[in-house]
């Protein structure tokens, strides 16, 4: 059993002294089968929230209403929760009321997919009535039970779904693909910020394309923010080799294919509430990517732009025009080893230096003095080197 488990034994083992059991569950298990990386561990119980808080001296409520506590063990943290049923499901998202049970199958039997409804003891050995060991084994994305049910029940399971086949490259069960064709409508209940997490994932899989395929022929995109009536950019986006590309390349090459059919790129990205950050970001390498689909780098546009948003134009650059993807990357990266200057930082003046030369009070004309001195740095009319740079500004009679 791997550490990230056994680390994790004492508190199974603790729970199941007073009298209760406990498994691990979930995501966490499933990766194990699939020997991916765990990056957390979750942990089912029969023993209720209060029932835990007994056991353990230092835990956190963290969705009590919910059956959750966070448990703090050895400097590490446990997200505990207690064997529930769910109540009647409200607005196709969350149970009208949960309630605590003490039987394992049928906290199990609540879940989404099969490959998620295995538990797994301290001894290492499985409890797996619906089948998900031999879901992962197939590579198949199915629904514990009815997939409208589960769909109904929670209609971001259908963007889960597909998440889960960009992520893992599995695909998905016949019955659950036709529901997920058949109620695609209800994600229109969902949170955006909710759809937004699992469209992300989606974006940064190995098997994106298939996954965006899925959006496409199951209609699921139409219900995603600002893509109703843009199939045409997601087919376009199909047919390149996206696998290589990172989260913020995605969205700047989505908004290229997605061209004039947009108004602006930041009301489209404000639709998916992202971090007004990341919205910076890629607009600005959509107008990198406009730039570099016109001209090549030259020492301005690559010092303006930074290395790194460089790299990530380039790429999204190679993709557009179907190479591959690190050409000429080490050359963008010698390119930029070589300017004399990386940031205005770098420069050997400082606005202080121009109102003592000037003998002028501070404003707009320094910033304006200091791109001027910048430009000819970089372009190698002067070197950065202060006595040089008064000589120059002399000699030019800047004012």
């Amino acid at each position: 059993m791997l550490p990230v488990f056994t680390q994790a034994i004492p508190i199974l083992t603790k729970i199941e002294k007073a009298g209760y059991e406990a498994y691990f569950v979930g995501g966490c298990v499933r990766d194990y089968l699939l020997g991916r990386v765990i990056s957390d561990i979750d942990i089912a119980t029969s023993a209720t929230p209060s029932e835990i808080k007994q056991i353990f001296p230092r835990t956190v409520d963290v969705g009590i209403e919910h059956g959750t506590v966070v448990v703090l063990w050895n400097n590490e943290t446990y997200e505990l929760t207690t064997f529930r049923t769910d109540g009647e499901y409200i607005d196709f998202r969350r149970p009208s009321e949960v309630t605590f049970i003490r039987n394992l199958h049928d906290d199990l039997k609540r879940r989404d997919f099969t490959m998620n409804s295995i538990a797994m003891d301290k001894g290492g050995t499985f409890t797996d009535p619906f089948c998900g060991k031999q879901a992962i084994r197939s590579k198949v994305i199915e629904t514990v039970g009815s997939p409208r049910e589960r769909f109904h029940e929670d209609a971001l399971r259908m963007m889960r779904a597909v998440r889960f086949v960009s992520q893992l490259q599995f695909s998905v069960e016949q019955n659950t693909y036709h529901a997920l064709r058949e109620h695609a409508p209800l994600l229109e209940n969902v949170a955006t910020e909710r759809k937004t997490v699992e469209f992300e994932k989606l974006l940064i899989g190995k098997g994106k394309e298939q996954a965006l395929q899925i959006l496409i022929d199951t209609s699921l995109y139409k219900y995603l923010p600002g893509l109703k009536g843009k199939q045409p950019a997601l087919e376009q986006m199909v047919k390149l080799n996206i696998e290589p590309l990172a989260i913020d390349e995605m969205w700047t090459l989505l908004l290229y294919l997605l061209g004039t059919t947009i108004d602006h790129p930041e009301t489209f990205l404000r639709q998916w509430k992202l971090p007004v950050k990341k919205i910076k970001k890629v607009t600005l390498l959509l107008q990198l990517l406009h730039h570099r689909l016109q001209q090549k780098w030259t020492v301005e546009t690559l010092f303006d732009a930074k290395l790194e948003n460089a790299i990530h134009t380039e790429k999204i650059y190679n993709i557009l025009q179907q190479h591959d993807v690190l050409k000429g990357i080490m050359d963008l990266k010698k390119q930029h080893s070589l300017l004399p200057i990386k940031e205005r930082q770098d420069l050997a003046v400082r606005g202080d230096d121009l109102m003592k030369w000037y003998d002028k009070d501070g404003g707009p004309w320094i910033k304006e003095v200091l791109q001027i001195i910048e430009r000819a740095v970089i372009t190698g009319k002067i070197e950065n080197e202060k006595v040089q740079i008064r000589e120059w500004l002399t000699k030019c009679n800047l004012k």
